[in-house]
């Protein structure tokens, strides 16, 4: 690889080092297990989270995953059209519980959250699981390394944008990852004008939002009603 970065003359030694590292790991991810069971790009957005150096997100209609409880996230899946087996919906929910890891592990990253008033007050299961998943997300938000963020619907002068998305930080700027959801599919995004635009896009929502204390406000206002 440093062979080839010469031939080519990249003079980034820092990106270089990074691609270093990534095409040298051998280490076999926990989302190994789930190849040939669930889709490709579950285990591609498992292995981009194990190795990012921060995690962002920008959510509308649903709490985001790295969030979300068992019961919350089993509901999400079981409203997929065509309905899911129940042994892949099983498979799903373990996956998306298992990438916690990256919050509550032995190496959390900073995380960030921006969640809109809707994706907190749309109840995807029954009014129980709605009120589990904001004591979690009040729970979480209480790690140093942690922040969430609140859009409220009385927000004043928000066009903002209703396609969430994630970024996720690499071992240097130019290996940041955005991915968004589409109906056809997720999509992974590392070409620096689309990360570039990606990335002003989440800060211009993160600066009209809540700050960490109004939103945990916010949350309790909101558990209080259910």
């Amino acid at each position: 690889l440093r062979r080839l970065a010469a031939h080519y003359s990249c003079t980034d030694g820092d990106f270089v080092d990074a691609l270093v590292v990534m095409a040298t790991d051998r280490a076999r991810g926990w989302w190994e297990e789930y190849r040939g069971f669930l889709p490709t790009s579950f285990l591609d957005l498992a292995e981009l989270e194990h190795y990012s150096t921060y995690r962002s997100d920008l959510e509308f209609l649903f709490v985001p995953g790295l969030l979300q409880t068992e019961d919350y996230a089993r509901a999400a899946f079981s409203s997929r059209v065509p309905e899911l087996p129940q042994e892949e919906l099983d498979l799903r929910v373990r996956h998306r519980m298992q990438r916690k890891t990256v919050l509550d592990g032995p190496t959390p990253v900073p995380y960030e959250a921006v969640v809109h008033e809707a994706a907190l007050r749309i109840r995807v299961g029954d009014r129980a699981t709605a009120r589990a998943q904001l004591a979690r997300v009040l729970e979480v938000s209480e790690a140093d390394h942690v922040t969430v963020r609140v859009i409220p619907f009385d927000l004043d002068g928000f066009g903002g944008t209703w396609s969430p998305m994630m970024l996720a930080g690499g071992g240097v700027p130019k290996l940041d990852t955005a991915v968004r959801d589409a109906p056809h599919g997720t999509g992974f995004i590392d070409s620096d004008a689309q990360l570039g635009v990606l990335r002003t896009v989440f800060r211009t929502v993160r600066d009209v939002s809540l700050d960490r204390n109004r939103s945990r406000d916010f949350i309790q206002s909101l558990a209080k009603e259910l």
